[in-house]
């Protein structure tokens, strides 16, 4: 019996010295529609935690039902946008790296507009400054 006590008490005292570690989790899951034949499906796991992340080349979006292509026009946009303010697009360059927006050959005032309007949000599929 004696060795059951300290048996006990040595477990005890070393599980009190033990680390404790609580991880925090989410389930992150966002939304989908499955469609076939004449049924559609469209369901949700969770609410994903709402965010952008970007390095290099990639792009990370959370958030609940984004619906839209990993971009966000943000000032990496606005950058490049900047390079061909004022100017007119070159034959060989007719977009000027994507910043002609309306598609008339230069960058003025009316792809300001557009750039604009859907600054900080998701890029349309057509988006061409990335």
């Amino acid at each position: 019996m004696k060795k059951i006590i300290v048996l006990l008490v040595l477990v005890m005292s070393l599980s009190a010295i033990a680390d404790y570690e609580i991880s925090w989790r989410t389930i992150d899951g966002g939304g989908g529609t499955s469609s076939g034949g004449q049924y559609t499906l469209s369901g949700t796991i969770g609410q994903p935690d709402a965010d952008f992340s970007g390095g290099g080349s990639y792009e990370v979006l959370g958030g609940f039902w984004t619906g839209g292509p990993l971009c966000m026009v943000n000032f990496i946009d606005f950058s490049m946008f900047a390079e061909w303010w004022l100017m007119p697009c070159n034959p060989g360059n007719n977009q000027c790296d994507g910043a002609n927006l309306d598609g008339l050959g230069d960058v003025d005032t009316a792809d300001l507009i557009i750039l604009s309007e859907y600054w900080l949000d998701y890029c349309p599929t057509s988006w061409l400054l990335r």
